[in-house]
């Protein structure tokens, strides 16, 4: 399992810093020299982390239904720590706790926020903010994919012979979803 939820966190990282490289391709556009050092950073570190899985050897078996769950539950945990960096080393008082809180509702699409007024903000965060809630959908669609295991033969089945639909395929498919 620990293979699994490297391989897919990792992959997950190098994202982050793609983005992150993007963020800082828009810095020197814009001429935001102040807050570049914050995201490069954030690249380095998010390649760091997602360069790891590319070194270690992967055996992958086949993964239970609860290691999935298990590796997206810690994604919802892990990721947003380094999404939170910038908030808290470019907004000068801000405790950690509330950079995470503002890395999470970006990153689950809630919307919650703990700025006053989100116009008073650098155009960098704003940006790092919408790659946030890309991000976070984009997890989100993979992490419900991976979880209703497209592998299964009797999904195959199900999907591709409408005439014997099969109504306990479907019921054990969404609530794979569901959980």
């Amino acid at each position: 399992m620990i293979n699994f939820t490297h391989l897919y966190l990792g992959i997950f990282s190098l994202i982050i810093s793609v983005l992150s490289f993007l963020n800082i391709l828009y810095c020197y556009y814009f001429k935001l020299y102040l807050n570049i050092d914050n995201f490069i950073f954030i690249l380095f570190f998010s390649l760091f982390l997602g360069s790891i899985v590319f070194f270690k050897k992967n055996n992958l078996k086949k993964v239970s239904i609860y290691q999935k769950i298990l590796t997206v539950l810690l994604g919802y945990i892990c990721l947003p720590v380094i999404l939170s960096v910038p908030y808290f080393l470019i907004i000068s008082n801000i405790s950690f706790i509330d950079s995470y809180f503002e890395a999470i509702s970006g990153f689950t699409s809630t919307g919650f926020t703990i700025f006053k007024n989100i116009k008073h903000l650098d155009e960098s965060l704003i940006l790092w903010r919408s790659t946030t809630q890309w991000l976070g959908g984009l997890y989100f669609l993979i992490s419900i994919i991976l979880l209703i295991d497209i592998f299964d033969k009797n999904l195959k089945k199900s999907l591709t012979n409408f005439i014997n639909f099969n109504s306990n395929e479907t019921i054990k498919q969404c609530f794979k979803i569901g959980i």
